[in-house]
C-alpha cells in the first residue's frame, strides 16, 4: 500500500494542472476577510504580503506540486483549508498529503536513497537535523534564500521570528529546514484534584511534602503510588497516577529518543542539546561534527547508569501505576484513553494534544468541566536523579519544511512558495489558534493568546516562559536518524515483553548503533557519504575508564532523593517574573 501511495505521488507530479479561472488580488481579499483573522499583520500589510505571492508564483502558475507531512490537526488545515487558498491565491495547486510519522520519514529516506523526485517538499522532523546537514541532499535554506531561491523568497518571511530556527540549524550553522509546527513534550495533571484539601492533606500525611507539581521523579513516582495505590477511586470512577504507551512499534522507539533519557539526567549539559553526549547517548565532542560512539566502553552513553535507570521507570511505573491494558497501547491510543478522565497525571504528554484535549464535555472529553474550561494543567517536566542545571529537560518537536537537491527546481521553487505561504505572518497566527502548534514569536505574544490563555490550560504561558529553550528535538549529534532510530524501538520493545532486562536492552541497543554507525564510517571516509562529518568511533576501553570521569555519569547510590514540589501558582509567577 505503501508502495503505491509513493508511486501515485510521484505519478502526480507529471500531471499538468491548467489552475483556477481566475487568481489574484480579488481572491486574496475574499481570504483575509474571511479566512485569515486574527493575524499579527494589518489587513493591509497581509495584502501587501499576498500581492507579493501573487508576482513571485506568476511563473509557475497553472503547476500542480505534491508535498508531505504527517497527520496532525495543524497539517490537516493546511491540507484542506490553505492549501485550497494557495491555489486560488496564486494559481498554484498543491497536493498535500498526510500519511504517518514512520511513513513520512520511510518517503522521506526513499527519495535520499533513490534521488527520485517523490514529493516537491516534505514537513519532516527536525530530529533529521543532523542527517540534513551531512548527507548534502537536502537544500541548505540559508544559500537557497540567497541564491538560486531569493526570487522566491518572501522578503518579510522575518526568520529570526521562528522560535524553533536553532532546531534546524546545522553543525556549519546553515538554516537546512524552515519550521511549520512545534510542540514541547510537558508533565500533565488534574489540577482539580490535586487541589481537594482532603487529598492534599492525606498526600502530606503519607509523604511528608505537599501535593503539588512534581521537580524530580521521586515526587512523579510518589504521587504516581498515591492516586493508584491509596485514593484509587474519585467521584465513584477507579483513578490511576499515571499513564503511558508500551506497544512494540516504531512510535515506542520516539517515546524513548523524545528525550526521555535526558529527562533522567542522561547526557551532558549544553542546550540545545548536550555535549559531548546527547539524550541519543551519542558522543560527538564540542567543535566536532563526528559522532564517536553511543556505548560507554566508547565514552558514549546508552548504556551507562542513568540510560538504564531512565528505561528501567519507564518499565516500572507503566507496570505498577497505568490503568490496565497502557503497556500495550501506543502513541495514537494513549491521547483518547486520556481524555476518559481517571487519570491523575502523565510525565511524558505532547502539546500538539491541546487541542483534542479541550474539545468539550459532548465529545466525550472528561477533563473539561462545563464550560470548556480544563480541569488540567500543563508544566514542566520533572527531571530525574542524574539531572543537572545545564541540560535539557524534555523534548521539542519541530516538523519543519525540507526541499531536496532532486526535485527539479522549479518545481522546488512552486514548493518553497507554499512552505512559506503557510508559515508566512499572513496566515500563522490563524493556523497557531486551529493546531495550537505555535512557530513565531510574535504569534504567541499576540493579545488573542492572552484572551484565550484560560482555555489552554498553561501551553501560553510555558511557551511565553524563559524555561521553554530547556526543550529541543533531537540534534546534530546524531548523523542519520532514519538509519539509527529503527533500532530503538526493537530493543526497548523487548523490555516491555520482558524477554531483556533494561541493562541488557541498552546494552543491546548502545553497541547496535555502534555497529550502524562505525558502517557509516566506512562509507564517508570511502565516498565522502556524509561530508566529512561521519561517524568517527573512539576505540573500545574498558568502561570504568569513562565512567564518572567525562564519559556517561557514574551509577548514583541513592536513585530516590526526597521529593520535591511546586505549587503551579508559584510556578506561573516565575515565568512572568522572567
Amino acid at each position: 500500500m505503501r508502495r503505491n501511495l509513493l508511486a501515485a505521488a510521484a505519478a502526480g507530479a507529471l500531471l499538468a494542472f491548467s489552475g483556477p479561472a481566475t487568481a489574484g488580488m480579488d481572491e486574496a481579499r475574499q481570504w483575509v476577510d474571511s479566512e485569515f483573522q486574527p493575524s499579527t499583520l494589518s489587513k493591509e500589510a497581509q495584502l501587501s504580503e499576498l500581492e507579493w505571492f501573487i508576482k513571485a508564483a506568476e511563473p509557475f502558475k497553472g503547476m500542480e506540486i505534491n508535498v508531505l507531512s504527517e497527520t496532525i490537526p495543524t497539517h490537516e488545515y493546511e491540507s484542506k483549508v490553505l492549501a485550497k487558498a494557495f491555489e486560488e491565491i496564486t494559481g498554484i495547486k498543491v497536493n498535500h498529503q498526510l500519511l504517518g510519522e514512520g511513513e513520512v520519514v520511510q518517503a522521506v529516506q526513499t527519495q535520499m536513497q533513490t534521488n527520485r523526485n517523490l514529493y516537491d517538499a516534505y514537513i519532516n522532523d527536525s530530529d533529521l537535523i543532523g542527517t540534513h546537514s551531512r548527507l548534502q541532499l537536502a537544500v541548505n535554506l540559508t544559500d537557497w534564500m540567497a541564491g538560486d531561491g531569493k526570487d522566491v523568497t518572501l522578503p518579510t518571511l522575518d526568520v529570526d521570528d521562528f522560535i524553533g530556527k536553532s532546531f534546524t540549524t546545522g553543525p556549519d550553522g546553515k538554516l537546512y529546514q524552515l519550521p511549520d509546527q512545534q510542540f514541547a513534550n510537558l508533565y500533565w495533571f488534574r489540577k482539580d484534584w490535586f487541589d481537594r484539601p482532603d487529598l492534599q492533606a492525606k498526600f502530606k500525611e503519607m509523604y511528608g511534602y505537599d501535593l503539588g507539581v512534581p521537580v524530580n521523579w521521586s515526587a512523579y513516582e510518589d504521587i504516581a503510588e498515591f492516586f493508584s495505590v491509596h485514593v484509587k477511586e474519585i467521584d465513584g470512577v477507579r483513578v490511576y497516577g499515571h499513564m503511558d504507551y508500551g506497544k512494540r512499534a516504531p512510535d515506542l522507539g520516539w517515546r524513548m529518543t523524545d528525550a526521555w533519557l535526558s529527562m533522567a539526567g542522561a547526557g551532558s549539559t549544553g542546550l540545545p542539546n548536550g555535549r559531548p553526549i546527547d539524550e541519543w547517548g551519542i558522543r560527538m565532542e564540542e567543535g566536532s561534527c563526528n559522532p564517536a560512539g553511543a556505548s560507554v566502553s566508547r565514552g558514549g552513553g546508552a548504556n551507562g547508569p542513568a540510560a538504564v535507570y531512565a528505561i528501567r521507570k519507564w518499565d516500572e511505573w507503566l507496570r505498577k501505576y497505568a490503568p490496565p491494558g497502557a503497556a500495550d497501547y501506543d502513541f495514537y491510543q494513549s491521547l483518547p484513553a486520556l481524555s476518559q478522565g481517571n487519570v491523575a497525571q502523565q510525565i511524558f504528554w505532547y502539546t500538539a494534544f491541546t487541542a483534542s484535549m479541550v474539545a468539550p464535555k459532548s465529545e466525550g472529553n472528561n477533563t473539561v468541566d462545563d464550560t470548556g474550561t480544563p480541569l488540567w494543567r500543563m508544566a514542566p517536566s520533572p527531571h530525574g536523579p542524574y539531572w543537572e542545571e545545564g541540560q535539557k529537560l524534555g523534548y521539542q518537536d519541530a516538523g519543519s519544511w525540507t526541499l531536496f537537491k532532486s526535485t527539479p527546481v522549479d518545481r522546488r521553487k512552486a514548493a518553497w512558495l507554499y512552505a512559506q505561504f503557510v508559515v508566512s505572518k499572513t496566515v500563522s497566527l490563524k493556523k497557531s489558534h486551529v493546531g495550537l502548534t505555535i512557530i513565531r514569536d510574535s504569534d504567541i505574544n499576540h493579545q488573542s493568546f492572552t484572551d484565550r490563555a484560560p482555555k489552554l490550560g498553561g501551553l501560553v504561558e510555558f511557551y511565553r516562559s524563559p524555561d521553554r529553550v530547556l526543550w529541543s528535538p533531537t540534534g546534530v549529534n546524531v548523523p542519520d536518524y532514519p538509519k539509527l532510530a529503527q533500532i530503538w524501538w526493537q530493543q526497548i520493545g523487548d523490555v516491555n515483553s520482558g524477554a531483556f532486562t533494561p541493562q541488557e536492552a541498552m546494552d543491546r541497543l548502545a553497541q547496535e548503533m555502534d555497529v550502524t554507525m562505525a558502517r557509516m564510517e566506512r562509507a564517508d571516509k570511502g565516498a565522502n557519504v556524509y561530508g566529512g562529518c561521519g561517524p568517527r568511533l573512539n576505540e573500545e576501553k574498558d568502561p570504568s575508564e569513562w565512567l564518572g570521569k567525562g564519559g556517561a555519569k557514574a551509577k548514583l547510590d541513592n536513585e530516590k532523593p526526597q521529593g520535591e514540589t511546586i505549587a503551579y501558582e508559584e510556578l506561573i509567577k516565575r515565568w512572568q517574573a522572567n
